[in-house]
């Protein structure tokens, strides 16, 4: 029998303000490393979209990492509102796709194509 032992705590907030928009998503577990315990977390405020075409579009497409520089732009189309575990495969999370960011209380800066293909949407402050 397997047994799983969970710690429960505050959730961290992200939101510089409270008025915001999200959509669940499907969190891809593709490409994530486990920490020391063996869980593959994927932090509150990184950068998302659709592993192969726009989630935006297709709410069936799971959701990776798009938080970087192309020739041709980024593909990014929201930012993961809560931590999501997806230890033992993909997971449900929500992707916020209208609001202020606190880039205090993100796991990483956005890059340049990433502001730029949520300009409107969502704006990162400090």
């Amino acid at each position: 029998m397997k047994f799983i032992k969970k710690s429960y705590g505050g959730v961290k907030e992200i939101l510089k303000t409270k008025n915001f928009e999200g959509i669940p998503v499907m969190v891809d577990d593709t490409g994530i490393t486990a920490d020391s315990n063996g869980n593959k977390i994927v932090k509150a405020g990184t950068i998302i979209g659709g592993s192969t075409k726009p989630t935006l579009l297709n709410e069936n497409e799971p959701v990776v990492k798009k938080n970087t520089q192309s020739s041709t732009g980024s593909d990014a189309e929201g930012v993961l509102l809560y931590d999501v575990n997806v230890t033992y495969g993909p997971a449900s999370g929500s992707m916020l796709i209208k609001g202020n960011i606190d880039l205090n209380k993100i796991p990483e800066q956005p890059c340049e194509d990433a502001k730029t293909a949520l300009l409107g949407r969502v704006l990162f402050m400090k």
